[in-house]
């Protein structure tokens, strides 16, 4: 009888057979990394991402399905969890403390570092750079093409519509990330950002309702993004926006087009009357000059994710 005996650079075999290619042993991952943890979860191999991000499990910080991030252990990120599933690459992200990442290098785990992402171009080449690591260049393949084709068809052939994202916390998006990129792909301009504010500005309700812009894009659950005044609006719309579309790229960034792209379809059609969901009759809204450091109705809160 023939027994295989695992190695660490292939297999060896009790018979004297030298394996193929396609019998080489794909290397065990951990992810620590939340926007990691959704494009390993479609591009690895069944049985080789042992385990993800305690973010992916929460539905505060998760940028992929809950029902699918449940079929996953998670790690809390510590040298010890992970050292404990054997992997064989942890990947990170560029803030892993410094002594955790030291202590799994010295136990010979690799550690791969996975920063943010400014470009859809980014994201895929993120996909690709996991998709490498773990063997798996097909399935990387296809996700890309996802995302390609999703950028194609949110494209938008008109005048921008001017749109405020307005994120958990009252802060907003700065010129040159890929939340607004995906804005721009799909018709919008940034409201904030012809008004001076960069990445991670606040801005206060009272500014808002002063100078409104023609769509309110809100992402996430403070009171101060939900107020009733903000459906008072003449000439604006409101819409919520699930505020995990835009922690991530990878296989996020189809479904936040897609999402863009239906509100921005939605506005070729009559805005809804006063005080019903989506804004005010239809109307350009009155030109206001902002004055910047009014005091807020509310206090900015943390936002959920903590990576």
């Amino acid at each position: 009888m023939c027994i295989w005996i695992p190695a660490f650079a292939g297999m060896t075999s009790g018979c004297g057979e030298v394996p193929t290619p396609n019998n080489t042993i794909q290397p065990t991952i951990v992810s620590l990394n939340p926007c990691a943890d959704a494009i390993l979860s479609e591009i690895a191999a069944p049985g080789q991402l042992l385990a993800i991000s305690h973010y992916s499990q929460r539905a505060s910080s998760s940028s992929m399905p809950l029902d699918e991030a449940a079929r996953y252990r998670s790690t809390g990120g510590t040298a010890e969890e992970v050292l404990a599933l054997a992997p064989d690459i942890v990947v990170a992200d560029p803030f892993i403390d410094p002594s955790t990442r030291e202590a799994l290098e010295r136990a010979g785990v690799q550690v791969e570092l996975l920063g943010m992402v400014a470009t859809p171009q980014d994201s895929m080449a993120q996909v690709r750079q996991l998709a490498e690591l773990t063997g798996n260049a097909g399935s990387g393949e296809a996700l890309v093409t996802r995302i390609e084709l999703a950028w194609d068809a949110a494209a938008f052939d008109g005048a921008p519509a001017t749109a405020l994202l307005w994120q958990q916390g009252g802060i907003v998006p700065g010129e040159g990330t890929l939340a607004s990129a995906m804005l721009e792909r799909a018709g919008f301009a940034s409201h904030s950002a012809a008004r001076g504010l960069g990445q991670g500005a606040y801005l206060p309700l009272e500014q808002v309702l002063a100078d409104p812009p023609q769509v309110v894009l809100a992402a996430g659950e403070q009171r101060m993004l939900q107020h009733s005044a903000l459906r008072e609006l003449e000439g604006v719309r409101y819409e919520r926006l699930d505020p995990s579309l835009l922690y991530c790229g990878g296989p996020t960034i189809p479904r936040a087009l897609e999402r863009l792209a239906e509100i921005r379809r939605s506005l070729l059609s009559p805005l809804p009357q006063a005080g019903e969901a989506g804004g005010g009759p239809q109307a350009q809204p009155a030109a206001t000059n902002l004055t910047f450091g009014s005091p807020s109705l509310t206090a900015p809160a943390a936002n959920g994710r903590g990576g």
